[in-house]
């Protein structure tokens, strides 16, 4: 009964995961850029859905659609004004692109880290949980109300950009970008608005996981730091660019670190991680489920 409940306490931190770590994997695909900045979609998501809540009175599912909004303008504005270059002189930007994504996101990031510090205030926020219910049953199992809500909405989001991106027009679009921009520009298709796209949806994504996890996890400046890191773990371990690898590496992570931390150390839960990307590295660099060439 033990090992059932920590799978399912880890299937649950897997979904949060991978709502962080498919916007990321998004990017990567279409871009082939890797967002410093991303835990910091996470962070304005989480001060969002709080501030709404606790300055306005809000009700908390009403504020989740208001985090999600903010952070998919935020991915929208950082496409537009930062990253357009990288693909506004494609033929010339070469190997350039990536020092150049690197510099201009980890400055957005420590830009947004101090400037909610100053305007808002360096102490932690927690924002109110979505249900009344501190403690529900899933089956044999009683569990946190506020995570097992959150999960199931992340779920369902989730669900719905793996189908949006399957089978709807405009994922149709991102697919053929991620394999080939310039063969898709070529087919008329305007990448510069795929990638806008992609940028707001992964901002959106990333906020919504933090005003879901805002009443477990208190909003703070540098609450996306962390966030953003288990992203990249995970982004690597599922196959750079592979959203599909990204949502199973997510959740074999959550399920690694609630077994690690009860039959090795909790203390050292969120190394574990860190020691099976080292091995995927070494042994398999485009990762467990990734392919070598682009996949969306």
């Amino acid at each position: 009964m033990l090992a059932l409940d920590l799978a399912v306490n880890g299937l649950i931190t897997g979904v949060f995961y991978a709502l962080m770590a498919i916007g990321l994997s998004l990017i990567f695909g279409i871009l082939r850029v890797v967002n410093f900045a991303h835990g910091e979609f996470y962070m304005v998501g989480s001060y969002a859905y709080t501030l709404v809540c606790v300055g306005l009175g809000i009700n908390p599912w009403l504020a989740l659609p208001v985090a999600l909004v903010a952070g998919g303008a935020l991915g929208w504005a950082t496409e537009r004004t930062l990253m357009r270059p990288l693909y506004a002189g494609y033929s010339s930007w070469g190997n350039l692109k990536d020092e150049y994504a690197i510099i201009v996101t980890f400055g957005l990031s420590l830009l947004l880290i101090n400037l909610v510090d100053k305007v808002v205030g360096p102490y932690p926020m927690r924002g109110p949980s979505l249900v009344a219910s501190p403690r529900m049953a899933l089956g044999p199992f009683m569990m946190s109300g506020q995570r097992l809500a959150a999960a199931a909405v992340g779920l369902a989001v989730i669900a719905a950009v793996f189908l949006l991106i399957r089978y709807s027009f405009w994922g149709k679009q991102i697919q053929a970008v991620a394999q080939n921009r310039l063969g898709a520009s070529l087919a008329g298709i305007d990448t510069g608005k795929v990638s806008a796209l992609v940028f707001a949806a992964a901002g959106a994504l990333a906020a919504l996981a933090g005003g879901l996890l805002a009443p477990l996890i208190n909003a703070s400046p540098d609450v996306g730091v962390f966030t953003a890191i288990k992203s990249y773990v995970v982004v690597v371990l599922g196959g750079m660019g592979s959203i599909a690898g990204a949502f199973v590496a997510a959740l074999m992570l959550g399920v690694l670190e609630s077994f690690a931390a009860v039959y090795i150390s909790y203390d050292y839960r969120d190394t574990f991680g860190l020691v099976i990307l080292v091995l995927v590295l070494l042994f398999r660099p485009h990762g467990l489920f990734g392919q070598r060439g682009r996949e969306v």
